[in-house]
């Protein structure tokens, strides 16, 4: 499929601005729109959730531009458009007001700007070796593991029934980690190997949300159990992949999940 003539006219105007200076004006432009839709009751979702998902996948590719390819018009683009929808759902479960609003606000900036260099770098394709892909593994892990609880304190948070609760747990789940298994080898094709694992997740953490809802928690607890599980789990299929898999890698994993698995079973009303 050719590329329409306009957007190639625009894409040249656009690689004359600097690609920095194309990260600022986007991030500038989204936050703006977030603070823009926190003046807003939540009945007004419907219109800003939709926007700010097509913005911040317009403006991650404005910001981006070049050399995009294949799965990456996916991949590229997914932490940054549910990063958006996550703080937007996220903010009307605080108190709505100036002393919330303006962290908030600079949270996100700092949070999409951050993600937009990840996603350029893994554009890139650096070598997996060097120090700048280093980084940007680690924050966008850091990102996904945010934007996961953020995720799953929305969801608990409507009080749905318990199938509704697997589905959308499981949906979230295998996109954040197709995401995540693809920043391993940054091919331009998804692995056969890759969407395995990614399909055996999203069942396990589905069976996970459905066992879950019959459980008496708190909706914070709820949601940081099942972040430190999905931590783990892609953490450790991720080293797998990577053929890094050592008896210290698996102790450090399984000691974290421990800690918030004694959390969880503290926090049960019984």
């Amino acid at each position: 499929m050719k590329t329409p003539v306009f957007i190639k006219s625009l894409n040249k105007k656009a690689l004359k601005i600097n690609k920095r200076l194309r990260f600022v004006i986007s991030a500038t432009i989204l936050t703006a729109v977030m603070l823009f839709s926190t003046f807003f009751f939540f009945d007004r979702a419907i219109f800003f959730i939709p926007l700010l998902a097509l913005l911040s996948y317009v403006l991650t590719y404005f910001a981006i531009l070049e050399g995009i390819e294949k799965n990456e018009w996916v991949n590229l683009f997914i932490m940054p458009v549910i990063l958006s929808i996550a703080f937007y759902y996220f903010y009307f479960l605080v108190p709505g007001r100036w002393l919330t609003r303006l962290p908030f606000v600079v949270i996100y900036a700092i949070s999409i700007y951050a993600l937009m260099l990840c996603s350029n770098i893994f554009n890139v394709g650096v070598e997996k070796n060097l120090q700048l892909y280093r980084a940007a593994f680690s924050i966008n892990f850091f990102y996904q593991t945010v934007v996961y609880y953020l995720i799953l304190n929305i969801i608990f948070s409507f009080k749905l029934n318990f199938i509704a609760n697997g589905i959308l747990v499981s949906l979230f789940t295998g996109i954040l980690s197709l995401q995540f298994f693809w920043t391993q080898k940054l091919r331009h094709n998804w692995e056969k190997e890759i969407l395995i694992f990614v399909l055996l997740i999203s069942v396990m953490f589905f069976e996970a949300a459905v066992i879950l809802s019959f459980v008496p928690l708190d909706v914070s607890i709820f949601a940081l159990f099942l972040t430190a599980l999905y931590y783990c789990l892609v953490g450790l299929i991720f080293n797998f992949l990577d053929q890094r898999l050592f008896k210290e890698t698996i102790r450090e994993y399984l000691i974290v999940l421990g800690f918030v698995l004694i959390i969880t079973l503290l926090s049960i009303s019984w």
